[in-house]
């Protein structure tokens, strides 16, 4: 009699355990997932999202669709997850620029980095890089300062968009070397590459990925990669402190956040699908390939990743006096 009543309880154990978890996680997903790039096509973010895009869409059996809605630094497409059905059918390909300076950039921002978003997991972290032009007078990091210093407020340069970390690299850089140019901010990395590599706005901060094959063909000059070690698949590209700019450093890094409130059971099996993806060899291959290093992890982990990098980078925009209205 107690063997038969351990096994009713067991399986009203069971039946509890299964109501609890909510009718569409058990099937999720039914429908292709709409992965939202906050950037134009053909920026590193872009490149990245659409490499773990494709192998995400074998594991979950459904296409994991990249939707690029670029402008305002990333805030036009991260407000749009934020305010989209929390049912993890609509996620976010986020950024250092949409979850860690946001917060500090603008007077309003447009939402809260850690309560509008459920983290699912970090992904990959990217070295930038300082580029020019390759018929550009200056050869490395050391020329460059001279000719910015001998024409101040002269020289223009390029990065993906207002308050993007690239915008904040150049913005560091000029602080740090006591020189002055001009920013010209585009919607993503792939408008900002057209103008550096026709020679109309020469100097570009970019992010390796993005910049990678042009680099390679000469139609870029790499100065600097901005991170405190060399990119692997670049080893003879120096670090900015190399260069000649002691104590620079800035990254970016990408994530997928889903909007908040949605299901724990969802965000888990997103969060395992990508991280299935990016631990892929074929997909750890084309990530190295552009200089992008796998990280992963759990929601928790990222969350706590956020948190640090919003303090870390706050005094980094109030001392540039960078400031979006």
């Amino acid at each position: 009699m107690n063997a038969f009543t351990n096994a009713l309880s067991a399986l009203g154990a069971l039946a509890l355990a299964a109501g609890a978890v909510p009718a569409g996680a058990q099937t999720f997903p039914e429908r292709p997932v709409t992965l939202v790039v906050p950037f134009a096509a053909g920026g590193s973010t872009d490149l990245v999202a659409r490499t773990i895009a494709q192998k995400m869409s074998e594991t979950l059996g459904q296409q994991v669709l990249v939707d690029n809605k670029g402008g305002a630094g990333g805030n036009l497409g991260a407000t749009f997850v934020a305010q989209a059905p929390a049912d993890g059918y609509t996620i976010l390909m986020g950024t250092i620029a949409t979850h860690a300076l946001s917060a500090s950039l603008y007077a309003t921002p447009p939402f809260d980095p850690v309560e509008d978003f459920a983290p699912i997991t970090w992904l990959v972290t990217v070295p930038n890089v300082l580029t020019v032009n390759k018929d550009y007078p200056a050869k490395d990091v050391k020329e460059l300062i001279a000719r910015l210093k001998e024409k101040p407020g002269e020289e223009i340069y390029s990065s993906s968009g207002n308050g993007t970390p690239l915008h904040l690299s150049g913005e560091l850089f000029k602080s740090m070397t006591g020189t002055d140019m001009v920013h010209v901010p585009y919607q993503g990395s792939g408008p900002a590459l057209v103008d550096a590599i026709s020679g109309a706005v020469p100097i570009n901060f970019d992010n390796l990925p993005s910049s990678t094959e042009f680099i390679k063909s000469g139609a870029l000059r790499a100065l600097a990669v901005t991170t405190k070690e060399r990119a692997a698949n670049f080893p003879d590209i120096p670090t900015m402190e190399e260069a000649g700019v002691p104590g620079y450093e800035t990254n970016t890094w990408n994530a997928f956040f889903a909007p908040a409130g949605t299901p724990p059971e969802i965000v888990a099996i997103l969060n395992k699908s990508a991280n299935e993806a990016i631990s892929d060899e074929a997909v750890k291959a084309r990530l190295a390939e552009v200089g992008a290093a796998v990280v992963g992890g759990t929601p928790e982990e990222l969350a706590a990743h956020v948190k640090s990098e919003v303090a870390r980078w706050k005094p980094v925009i109030e001392q540039a006096g960078a400031k979006i209205e």
